[in-house]
């Protein structure tokens, strides 16, 4: 392990100098640190950008991403509600493959948004496709993208209403306060200029010490970051969990994120509590965090900007897809789970519960995880949504603690039939490939999984 810096003023000091010797030898940090300069140019774009907002005449936006460009803009449309914020439009997060959710989205009536950094990935790339085939004025759709990238060039042929090309030396998840958040910021009606203010205020030493008290409570064995929010504010909790997971969890270490929104004092535990008192203070828990996160990884000896587990998972998927049809894959019953986590939870352990079903189960699994969590004695427990985590807390399953016990859910009847144009499978085929894809992949990295087949995260409850 690396020498920690004499102290937090030290470490933000070197980086804000992008002192790329931080982090371990080869490092990728000389391309992914312009998120520390992003609020300052947004900050000065911030007016033109909510001139163009002010154009859209459409009430709804639906957002189509996965990972960094969908979390940031999740939580800022459900912190402008918690807070009753100036009206502004209703933003409609769509990052998943499930059909019933993709089929939900309200898409005929709402100017489509299709962020994706690479232009490459396959979820914003077919969800964009089933959206061309429901709404087919290029007027209503903008793309958020990296310079060069084959989605700029499709929103180029289209002649979109807009695309916003992003710096490149930013990653997904450090990119909320870049056109990835701001531009659903200034269509949800957020003062851009005062978000961006509100994050270059934030003291950069204090930030750090954040980063250096987290990763220090890791190593000492309480790895376990308990990320405790307001409950109106829960969906924070989402955006933090993904930047901690896919930034610190390789190597087999890492800080192992659990969002709640209550105490969950214990042995394994760090808490970090976050209370926001507008919705404009985003800006400055946003920045205050990933300063924390890039510090956090200094501590570890990790690189906290690369992902070297996710492709993994997409690698599985694409392979099951080529060979189609989906082949059988054994699903225990809802009444086998909690002998099963009885037989392999061990102490120091987290359960994982990973649901590829579709929106609208929060509550449920909510009380899914508190019901394991108490049943284990108060021990860590996580729930998300398939496909939306392979692309951040997946990193952290593969790449980090062996701790995982993941609990896979799937859905048990047939999906409805929603193609994907271009695409010799649908939407019901493509989600059950992704699940099958990350199974395997969590067995080839011998963690403890159980695949469940469910309609509702209510039966096991």
């Amino acid at each position: 392990m690396s020498p920690s810096p004499t102290g937090a003023e030290e470490l933000a000091e070197r980086i804000s100098a992008r002192d790329s010797t931080l982090w371990p030898d080869g490092n990728v940090s000389g391309n992914r640190l312009g998120w520390l300069d992003e609020p300052r140019e947004m900050e000065r774009a911030a007016r033109e950008l909510e001139r163009w907002a002010a154009t859209i005449d459409q009430e709804v936006v639906v957002l189509l991403g996965m990972g960094g460009s969908s979390l940031g803009p999740a939580v800022l449309a459900s912190i402008r509600d918690a807070f009753g914020s100036p009206a502004g439009r209703r933003i409609v997060v769509c990052d998943t493959t499930d059909p019933t959710t993709v089929a939900a989205a309200p898409i005929e009536d709402a100017f489509v948004l299709v962020s994706s950094k690479s232009g490459t990935t396959l979820e914003p790339n077919v969800l964009f496709a089933h959206a061309l085939g429901r709404c087919r004025d290029p007027k209503r759709f903008a793309i958020v993208t990296d310079p060069g990238t084959p989605l700029a060039s499709q929103g180029d042929e289209l002649g979109v209403n807009r695309i916003f090309l992003n710096r490149p030396d930013i990653g997904g998840r450090y990119s909320v306060l870049s056109h990835f958040g701001l531009v659903p910021a200034a269509l949800a009606g957020y003062d851009v200029a005062e978000l961006c203010g509100r994050a270059l205020e934030v003291d950069r030493r204090e930030a750090a010490e954040i980063g250096i008290d987290m990763a220090s409570a890791a190593l000492e064995g309480r790895d376990k970051t308990t990320i405790r929010v307001q409950d109106a504010h829960r969906d924070f909790g989402l955006w933090a969990e993904q930047l901690l997971a896919e930034s610190t969890g390789k190597l087999g270490r890492g800080c192992i994120p659990v969002p709640t929104t209550e105490p969950e004092p214990g042995a394994d535990r760090h808490e970090l509590a976050i209370s926001l008192a507008s919705a404009h203070q985003l800006g400055a828990e946003f920045y205050r965090l990933e300063i924390a996160t890039a510090a956090a990884g200094h501590v570890l000896d990790i690189d906290p900007f690369d992902e070297p587990n996710v492709a993994e998972s997409k690698a599985n998927t694409a392979r099951v897809l080529d060979e189609l049809p989906l082949p059988a894959v054994t699903s225990g019953e809802p009444d086998a789970v909690p002998a099963w986590l009885e037989e392999h939870v061990r102490p120091g352990d987290y359960v994982s519960i990973q649901a590829y079903l579709p929106y609208g189960s929060e509550q449920r699994l909510e009380a899914l995880r508190r019901k394991i969590r108490d049943a284990h004695g108060g021990m860590a427990v996580t729930a998300g949504y398939g496909p939306r985590f392979l692309h951040s807390t997946g990193q952290l399953h593969k790449g980090g603690p062996a701790s995982v016990v993941a609990l896979q859910l799937v859905r048990r009847s047939p999906s409805p039939a929603v193609p994907i144009p271009g695409k010799p499978y649908d939407f019901a085929t493509l989600i059950a490939a992704q699940a099958i894809g990350d199974h395997e992949s969590l067995q080839a990295h011998e963690r403890r999984v159980l695949r469940v087949a469910v309609d509702d995260p209510g039966e096991l409850v």
